[in-house]
């Protein structure tokens, strides 16, 4: 995976304004692979349409990816015919590689793409980009599965296109609606840091954009769009679905492992000034305390089902030592990485080390306890002994908190706190990083 990305954290967003100087505010590309009949049509009806409604200067750039056909000569007419058109050659394939390629290089503030088929209904556009020019969001994608769209396409599309989605979801817990659809929007200083990390050059470069996106809190706003299917696609289902697949599988594999610096792409909270002026508030403190709170409650969960399981073999100091013992490293792993937000291997033994440190502190409350209990007189049932640790836990679960903030994971050591391993403090503005990786197809 490329990590190859700036280590500055992004700045706010701002809102663009339209002016009559200077580069366009929109650049919507078209990629296209041997597209000789289609495509001075729908630069044609794209133009018209964006000259009709769209309030700001607006560009359509042309990424022709190795076409053998016409298709270059078209693009450089419509291009030396209309000012806002261009045409930029690309010697290789991949959907991917073409738009990297295009929104390296473009100077818009915000980059578009739509397939050459136009299947999306263009008055959907203004409200795609319109997030992104306010600085509501980062990207902006359109969506076939919301429920207000209308698509009207065959079924073997249909049940194609949501069993992905439901892969996505199961495997990678994506949140996004619709990863496929060829119409989506993303602000430039976003695409600057993030299309580093986008290892893919085909038709998955969609997807992994959007999850890489998404697991580094960016917002992404979606449109519920007009589609109708392009009955003379030339995509190959099959052959796609598989190096999707292959895709799901690698992004799987590194965000599990924390080989992407997701941190640099975290946006300040809010672009009210006096939300970066709050003082004697520890950063994310909220955030950190529902993240510690959702961890403790599955691995408390866990905690009581081992003890039920080692309870029925032993006795209960043997079963508790074992169920927290084996509970804690579960703890720390996942508040290490989804409370805290440290990824990768750096220090992972040292943080598992203090964290049996602190599963100390908390045996010693449990297993007293349990000793307590123990002493009293009478038998006590098997419920009473899961009152008494469940309120034994809970009383150690705050001291775990303010160790694992104070000891454990201190404010120095996390992403995009001043100290930080790899990290930096924000700056006015995003470092300029691009690609020379060319090309593409269109339709879908």
């Amino acid at each position: 995976m490329r990590t190859d990305t700036p280590g500055r954290t992004l700045p706010a967003r701002e809102h663009l304004l339209a002016g009559t100087a200077g580069p366009p505010v929109l650049d919507v590309v078209v990629p296209v692979y041997n597209e000789e009949a289609d495509l001075e049509q729908c630069v044609l009806r794209l133009h018209e349409h964006l000259a009709r409604t769209f309030p700001y200067g607006f560009r359509i750039t042309v990424a022709d990816n190795a076409s053998t056909d016409r298709t270059p000569g078209i693009a450089a007419g419509l291009a030396a015919r209309i000012p806002e058109v261009r045409a930029h050659r690309l010697e290789e394939k991949g959907r991917g590689r073409a738009l990297r390629t295009v929104w390296s290089h473009s100077d818009a503030p915000v980059l578009a793409y739509m397939d050459v088929d136009l299947s999306t209904d263009l008055n959907a556009l203004l409200p795609l980009v319109a997030p992104l020019i306010s600085g509501h969001s980062d990207l902006a994608i359109g969506s076939r599965l919301a429920r207000s769209s209308r698509v009207v396409r065959g079924p073997k599309r249909e049940i194609v296109s949501r069993a992905y989605n439901l892969i996505l979801k199961s495997s990678l817990a994506a949140r996004f609606s619709d990863a496929q659809c060829g119409f989506k929007a993303i602000r430039r200083d976003v695409a600057e840091r993030l299309l580093p990390m986008v290892e893919d050059t085909g038709w998955f470069f969609d997807t992994e954009l959007l999850v890489l996106a998404e697991r580094a809190g960016l917002r992404i706003h979606e449109v519920p769009v007009d589609w109708v299917d392009d009955p003379d696609s030339t995509v190959h289902i099959v052959r796609t679905a598989v190096e999707d697949l292959k895709g799901v599988w690698r992004v799987g594999r590194a965000l599990a492992v924390g080989a992407l610096p997701l941190d640099r792409l975290a946006r300040p909270f809010g672009d009210d000034p006096r939300d970066r002026r709050l003082t004697g508030v520890p950063g994310g403190l909220t955030r950190q305390l529902l993240g510690f709170c959702a961890v403790g409650a599955f691995s408390t969960l866990l905690y009581l089902l081992l003890y039920s399981l080692f309870r029925a073999g032993t006795g209960p100091q043997a079963a508790n030592a074992a169920a927290l013992l084996l509970s804690a490293v579960a703890n720390t792993a996942a508040n290490r990485r989804l409370t805290f937000g440290v990824r990768g291997r750096d220090r992972a033994v040292r943080h598992q080390a203090q964290g049996l440190v602190v599963f100390g502190i908390g045996l010693a409350l449990t297993s007293g306890s349990l000793a307590a209990l123990g002493a009293a007189p009478g038998s006590p049932s098997h419920g009473t002994e899961l009152a008494v640790l469940i309120a034994a836990n809970l009383a150690a679960t705050v001291l775990r908190f303010l160790l694992y903030r104070a000891w454990v994971f201190p404010e120095g050591q996390r992403p995009g706190t001043a100290g930080a391993a790899g990290s930096a403090t924000p700056a006015a503005g995003p470092d300029r990083s691009g690609t020379t990786d060319d090309s593409t197809r269109c339709s879908r």
